[in-house]
């Protein structure tokens, strides 16, 4: 090896004896890379494989150990590595010969003969397992196959399928006994919970296994399986939903090339079965035959499913592909206008899952000429309608521009502003027909989405809409015309000072929209565009306050945040982040406000009823009226309308919500610790945040046991840990610290999942921070942690400063960092007794440092300093000596004598401190000062 491979493998092992894995990995990875000798290689490949045994990476284990073992066969420890490795990976066989090779090699040792017993076991009961197993899956092909078993029996044995299925060893026997052609019978069956026990069953079937969802795609053809997901029946409908969800999901796993790593050559390539699924999803969005839920369940596939799950991957072909291959059928449906009846079955919420679909391609897009294609498509399929001269092929151009202006809104207004399309929306506002009129309307109401385009619509369709809104007899196109009014005259956004209606307006406007709100004869659609009206008036802070102080409206909007219609999520969110005002608010540069002043440039105001107390009086509404439940229930939707932006909003309101820390209790016991779980996963950045910061308020405060009962307890680590970032402000970083403190002070299972997220080195870094609370609250993170003998062994380390760090902090002024240092000290000097020879090397200052504790007026003080006296004393009798030679001896025996009659634990902790000197034979009986105490 060259003298830079020999450094760094020397380096790699004093790191992993010190517990720092992650950098002997490195260290290890980067001698690999500089050596060229084979029989060097062998042995970083061997302590390599070490490593990801520790980080438990066994896949990688396994493949440095074999490495190892290719060069030198004989290499024990690789084989032994590799064993363990194999069986953390389930494969018990090939494990059980290499530790079989070990004892055979070193019939005395222990460890090899422990794991050569330890796998036959395990052998043994797996094979127990799959005869059983065998047994019970026959038994239920017996019956389900029998046309003279019972109804009853047969429902039965096909739940019992669908338990066995979820079990390995089940699901392969099910398999290989050609389960695949039975389940295919029972998907034909005419009761319905024998079809949803088949789907449920080919779930299990397909779960995390590529190699036989492809089979079984295969077999059965996905023209059955969307045949049953477009079924009028919505259960069936749901489960075949699941169900393609799950195939997809390891089909795309499949063609990651980073999980098929080794396995590349013999694993069939997925891609065939892939786009044979989206075909057949595309070809079900514009067919009559396929139901209203069916097809929202395809869209809802479709969204979940073809673009990039991170836009830092480089692949979008899938995305390019559905946009070639189905982009028009995507269309058809956003260009359906259901009244009309000359198109595909749609529910309530097809139009806005085909905009969430549209928007979703459309940001997958990469570059000018692939957004240039989506363009030209959708304005294609926009001119070939209107164009025609029949009024119904224009309508459907004209609701395809609403569908694209609620999801890719620059496509939407390039094809507003083809030739005629805003002058037709305009006249056909004034249609005496109430379908062409609620179609127009609708259209532009989204157009005014942009400030040009509210401008516009101001100069010519605000009479317009008001002389529908007065005088149109359809309540239908009477509240849609409201939103329209709505949407205009919030144009200002919170700026108190620009609004494009007199005063008042918002006020009546907003009145009407509480009043159909509250009318439930009127259709939930109706209602919902009242809602839209509110998501804009809301903006006003005057609204806000009426609003909330309308029980009945806000009852109203928590009882269509639990209905079916899912189009009214956004609306509603968007409504309750303006009450409670958690959008985001620059202020502006007081000296930037007066040259703006000076300049005579507007300034934006603020409404003086937005001012806080305000606010906190609406929250306190808000959750009277039952917002937490209404929340919940909205987290819940499974739906493409529950968009990211939505997530946001729900992540903003529950930050809000949990601001004041004596509402933190009705927040999760309503259930909104449970719904904050999937916001941080699934939302915007910034709303993944929001969500993580509301929960580290919740933990802060409340027993995360109650918050957050059995394992959801441990997904709350890494949202905390996502906290500790440059980009996050002080206060996040702040919270997060402390609600990690509480939880490292509950379990060594807790404590070993914030180990494993890698926040140990984020919390050490926090501790240099110049803020003065967030430095204590890292300690304090530290001082629960170092609980664990992995953290501990972190300060073993001669290289580094943590020790030294934690001496000075204990000497600081900040009382609660010094309470913080001075007790992870105490932890560490019992649980790490070597250390205690190294403290008086790091720092001249270290006696009275620990003097000053053990002067302390704050009794816990007092008592740290006393147990890390007593600690150092226990471990080398020089330190007593030095101790006992120092004024350390006269303050122990004050300490010793207490002031009240049952001595607290700091004088319990001096007196052994005493007694030990005398054991020592530094100190006799009677030579302190005071009474004399006997050798007994």
């Amino acid at each position: 090896m060259t003298q830079d491979a020999t450094a760094f493998k020397e380096e790699g092992n004093n790191l992993f004896k010190t517990g720092d894995i992650q950098g002997a990995l490195c260290c290890y990875t980067k001698a690999l890379k500089l050596s060229e000798n084979k029989s060097d290689n062998a042995i970083l490949y061997r302590n390599r494989s070490a490593c990801y045994l520790k980080l438990e990476d066994y896949s990688k284990a396994e493949t440095d150990a074999s490495k190892a073992l290719d060069t030198d066969p004989g290499d024990i420890k690789a084989r032994y590595r590799r064993a363990q490795a194999l069986q953390s990976l389930g494969r018990l066989d090939q494990a059980f010969l290499d530790a079989q090779k070990c004892a055979q090699l070193e019939p005395k040792n222990k460890a090899f003969q422990d794991l050569l017993r330890q796998l036959g076991s395990q052998i043994q009961q797996k094979t127990s397992q799959q005869s059983s197993t065998d047994a019970r899956v026959q038994q239920m092909f017996k019956l389900l196959i029998d046309s003279s078993t019972p109804q009853s029996d047969r429902q039965k044995a096909a739940q019992n399928l669908v338990v066995l299925s979820r079990e390995d060893a089940g699901a392969e026997q099910i398999f290989r006994n050609d389960g695949v052609k039975l389940v295919q019978r029972l998907l034909e069956s005419k009761y319905d919970d024998i079809v949803l026990s088949a789907l449920r069953t080919l779930v299990g079937l397909c779960t995390g296994h590529q190699s036989r969802t492809m089979a079984i795609v295969n077999e059965l053809g996905m023209e059955k399986l969307c045949a049953v997901m477009g079924s009028g029946e919505q259960a069936v409908s749901l489960a075949a939903c699941h169900l393609l969800q799950v195939m997809f999901e390891a089909l795309t796993e499949g063609m990651n090339k980073s999980i098929r790593g080794q396995d590349e050559a013999i694993l069939p390539d997925p891609s065939r079965e892939l786009h044979s699924m989206l075909r057949h999803l595309l070809d079900m969005l514009p067919s009559a035959s396929v139901s209203g839920p069916g097809r929202d369940s395809a869209i809802n596939l479709l969204v979940k499913q073809v673009p990039r799950k991170s836009q830092k991957s480089p692949n979008n072909s899938l995305t390019k592909w559905v946009i070639d291959q189905g982009l028009k059928n995507i269309l058809e449906v956003a260009g359906t206008v259901p009244e009309m009846g000359n198109g595909p079955p749609l529910t309530d919420n097809s139009h806005m899952s085909s905009s969430v679909l549209l928007n979703k391609l459309y940001d997958d897009l990469i570059s000018d000429a692939e957004r240039e294609n989506f363009n030209r498509i959708c304005e294609e399929y926009v001119k070939q309608n209107f164009e025609r001269t029949r009024l119904e092929s224009k309508l459907r151009a004209i609701q395809a521009v609403s569908v694209l202006l609620q999801g890719p809104s620059d496509v939407g207004n390039l094809t507003l502003e083809l030739a005629g399309i805003i002058e037709t929306v305009i006249s056909l506002c004034a249609s005496k027909d109430i379908i062409h009129q609620q179609v127009a309307v609708e259209t532009l109401i989204h157009a005014a989405g942009k400030a040009k385009r509210a401008t516009f619509i101001t100069a010519n369709g605000v009479t317009l809409l008001k002389d529908l809104y007065k005088n149109s007899e359809n309540d239908r196109i009477r509240v849609r015309a409201l939103v329209g009014l709505c949407k205009l005259g919030s144009a200002g956004g919170t700026d108190f000072s620009m609004k494009q209606f007199a005063e008042g307006s918002t006020l009546k406007l907003a009145k009407q929209c509480r009043k159909w709100l509250c009318n439930e004869s009127l259709p939930v659609t109706s209602r919902r565009w009242a809602i839209e009206g509110l998501a804009y008036l809301t903006f006003d802070a005057d609204v806000k306050e009426d609003l909330v102080l309308d029980k009945n409206a806000l009852q109203a909007m928590f009882q269509l945040a639990k209905s079916e219609d899912k189009t009214v999520l956004f609306a509603i969110g968007s409504t309750l982040v303006n009450c409670t005002n958690s959008y985001d608010v620059e202020k502006p540069d007081p000296q930037m406000v007066e040259l703006a002043k000076y300049a005579k440039q507007h300034v934006p105001k603020e409404h003086p009823k937005d001012a806080p107390s305000y606010v906190e009086k609406r929250l306190v509404k808000l959750l009277e009226a039952g917002v937490v439940s209404a929340l919940v229930c909205m987290v819940k939707q499974e739906s493409p309308a529950l968009t990211e932006s939505c997530r946001e909003c729900i992540a903003r309101v529950f930050l809000a919500l949990v601001e004041r820390q004596e509402d933190r209790g009705t927040v999760v016991a309503q259930g909104g610790g449970k719904a904050l779980l999937p916001l941080v996963t699934e939302s915007t950045d910034k709303g993944k945040i929001k969500a993580a910061q509301a929960l580290a308020k919740i933990t802060i405060t409340h027993n995360p046991q109650i918050a957050f009962p059995g394992e959801r307890i441990y997904e709350v680590v890494r949202p905390l840990i996502s906290l500790l970032h440059l980009e996050c402000t002080m206060l996040q970083n702040f919270e997060a610290l402390m609600a990690l403190t509480n939880l490292a002070g509950i379990s060594e299972k807790l404590r070993q999942k914030i180990i494993k997220e890698k926040a140990v080195s984020k919390v050490e870094g926090y501790m240099y921070e110049e803020h003065d609370m967030v430095r204590a609250a890292a300690t304090e993170c530290m001082c629960n942690l170092i609980l664990s003998t992995e953290v501990q062994t972190l300060f073993l380390d001669k290289g580094s400063d943590r020790l030294k760090l934690l001496v000075l902090y204990s000497g600081e002024d900040d009382e609660r960092l010094r309470r913080a240092a001075a007790g992870t000290l105490a932890m560490l000097t019992v649980e790490q007794p070597d250390l205690c020879a190294r403290i008086p090397e790091t720092t001249s200052h270290w006696l009275e440092i620990l003097q000053a504790l053990l002067l302390s007026d704050n009794q816990d003080l007092r008592h740290r300093g006393a147990v890390i006296t007593m600690n150092l004393m226990k471990a080398q009798r020089n330190l007593a000596e030095k101790l006992m030679e120092s004024e350390t001896l006269e303050i122990l025996s004050v300490m010793a004598k207490g002031g009240s009659p049952v001595p607290g634990p700091e004088a319990r902790t001096a007196q052994q401190c005493l007694d030990l000197a005398m054991s020592y034979g530094l100190i006799q009986t009677g030579a302190l000062a005071g009474e004399p105490r006997s050798e007994a």
